[in-house]
């Protein structure tokens, strides 16, 4: 088996703590001793812990841009929808530690709100083409306004439930459960679908609690 670099291990480690304790309350003397390496160690990869955060925004923003990029020529189905949903949420999860504190984490960590921001378009335009292709198949009927308003709805919930779940449990902050923000974000879309459908995205969606 082949041995994880220490690099890789400071990522590791400092991406559980951040998530576990909230990125304020980390610092390299932290991750360091969780290690068991000396701080001189951890400086040799990283200069600070800015850096860290940089580092691991880019693995998030990695993620993100490849399952964000949802094609706007093809016809997409509840179920597809659903496995988005599910990997959306796995990857917030993941990276709950930016959202959890989330305008905070920005404005320690300036360089990263433009790129925070491309994101959240990129959602907004995710969920933006999925119902247009609803719409399109007749899966789902909604005005241009209701659907411009159920887009950033949707967009928010993407963004805030973490730190809505983490409420009911701030003595654990590791008991994360992204189902349930699979199942508000689908409860979201129900009105809007046909009745044969709506049936099919209940069934689906109460299959997260």
């Amino acid at each position: 088996m082949a041995k994880i670099k220490t690099r890789d291990r400071i990522l590791d480690t400092s991406l559980a703590l951040f998530n576990a304790l909230g990125e304020p309350n980390v610092t390299t003397l932290l991750i360091s001793d969780e290690l068991d390496i000396s701080p001189g160690n951890l400086y040799y990869h990283f200069n600070n812990k800015s850096d860290i955060v940089s580092e691991l925004f880019e693995g998030f923003e990695l993620q993100m841009h490849d399952l964000l990029a949802v094609p706007a020529d093809v016809s997409i189905s509840l179920d597809q929808q659903n496995f988005f949903l599910h990997l959306l949420f796995e990857a917030v999860a993941r990276y709950r530690f930016l959202y959890q504190d989330l305008v905070n984490v920005l404005s320690r960590h300036p360089r990263l709100q433009p790129k925070f921001r491309k994101i959240l378009k990129l959602k907004n335009t995710a969920f933006h083409t999925i119902c247009t292709s609803f719409s399109a198949q007749g899966l789902m009927t909604i005005g241009t306004e209701e659907l411009a308003t159920l887009c950033d709805q949707l967009t928010l919930t993407t963004c805030y439930w973490s730190s809505f779940d983490t409420l009911s449990h701030l003595d654990d902050r590791n008991a994360v459960d992204p189902g349930r923000g699979v199942y508000q974000t689908m409860c979201l879309m129900l009105p809007y679908l046909a009745e044969e459908e709506k049936e099919q995205a209940l069934l689906i969606s109460r299959s997260y609690l």
